[in-house]
């Protein structure tokens, strides 16, 4: 019994970790594969506008794939499994509804889902990760997770509020010379691999118990 349940634990773990990586891996996988398949050293506006390319079945597929693994995960309380639920939902409607479409319903659906996704990660890392077992104490490793799981949740809140005003305040000319939302896009992206990898104790270390 204790080594099905260790292996139940090591397999969770391992799930965790899998998302985190995938979110991570995400802008890399398509920014370095556009330079492969067009032979130009050029990013997209975003990480969305990848639909647009020969990276499109990739950009469908890893979000398919952190969509799936969202749904199999299962937390220690309903909520975890609800909070999981949602994240597949959304990441398939990012992946389904693209951003260039010429139909407002589909891509106002896109952002939507892209917004709601975002906020299922911040939940989880602001939420979710830093609660504690009813009834016991955190001990020092786990405060100082906790810290981590803060700033990658407050991270994605920043980046999120930084692309919002890029929107309102910025011309479309000025966000594509810079590519100013793949690479907020990206940030908030990393934060919250950041955070999966650490509750799934691949970056775990002395340093953080």
């Amino acid at each position: 019994m204790a080594n099905r349940e260790n292996l139940q634990i090591i397999s969770y773990l391992t799930l965790r970790t899998l998302i985190g990586s995938f979110g991570i891996l995400l802008p890399i996988v398509l920014a370095v594969g556009g330079f492969i398949s067009t032979g130009s050293f050029t990013l997209e506006s975003s990480i969305s506008s990848y639909y647009d390319t020969p990276m499109r079945d990739v950009f469908v597929g890893i979000l398919f794939v952190l969509g799936f693994f969202l749904l199999a995960y299962k937390g220690y309380k309903p909520i975890d499994n609800i909070a999981a639920t949602l994240g597949f939902v959304f990441a398939l409607g990012v992946a389904l509804c693209p951003s260039s479409s010429s139909v407002k319903a589909v891509w106002v659906m896109h952002f939507v889902s892209a917004g709601l996704l975002f906020g299922v990660f911040v939940f989880f890392s602001l939420y979710l990760f830093t609660k504690t077992h009813e009834g016991e104490e955190p001990t020092p490793g786990k405060k100082r997770r906790n810290t981590v799981y803060w700033i990658c949740g407050l991270a994605i809140v920043f980046f999120l509020l930084i692309m919002a005003l890029c929107f309102i305040f910025l011309p479309p000319q000025v966000r594509e010379a810079y590519k100013l939302i793949f690479w907020l896009e990206t940030g908030a992206l990393w934060a919250f691999g950041i955070s999966w990898l650490v509750k799934g104790r691949f970056l775990w270390s002395s340093l953080l118990g």
